[in-house]
């Protein structure tokens, strides 16, 4: 009979050879099929997880939409408030800028006959005062 150390230098015999790829085989087939039913598992709860977070999803768009029927109006009732004449915003001249009172074109611009607004009238000053120095200069020079 042969030592454990005599066992270990001696090379494997080809039967010894074959039952040990057969044992390979069968660690490595019994790994696959554990890391196989992991993944099933894992599979499993994360379908039922999505389905929890669907329902509670569906939940909320339930709730949210009865909320809203509730909140809605009646139909049968008529919009009486768009029946109404939109009434438009008084504008105190006190109350505005600079700006605006430049481009503002009066105190009611449906009226035809208000005017133009002062920046428009002040552009057009300016415009005809500088055709005039220009036609001076020209004329004497």
């Amino acid at each position: 009979m042969l030592t454990m150390a005599e066992n270990e230098a001696a090379p494997l015999t080809d039967d010894e050879r074959e039952e040990l790829e057969a044992l390979r085989a069968e660690k490595a087939r019994r790994e696959d099929e554990a890391r196989a039913r992991a993944e099933r598992e894992e599979l499993e709860r994360l379908r039922a997880e999505q389905e929890r977070e669907d329902a509670k999803i569906l939940a909320e768009r339930a709730v949210a939409q009865r909320a809203a029927e509730a909140a809605a109006p009646v139909p049968h009732a008529p919009a009486k408030a768009a029946a109404a004449p939109e009434q438009k915003a008084v504008v105190d001249p006190e109350h505005l800028t600079f700006g605006q009172k430049m481009v503002g074109a009066g105190a009611d611009p449906d009226d035809p006959d208000a005017g133009m607004p002062p920046a428009q009238i002040l552009i057009i000053v300016i415009a005809v005062i500088a055709v005039i120095a220009m036609g001076v200069y020209i004329a004497t020079h």
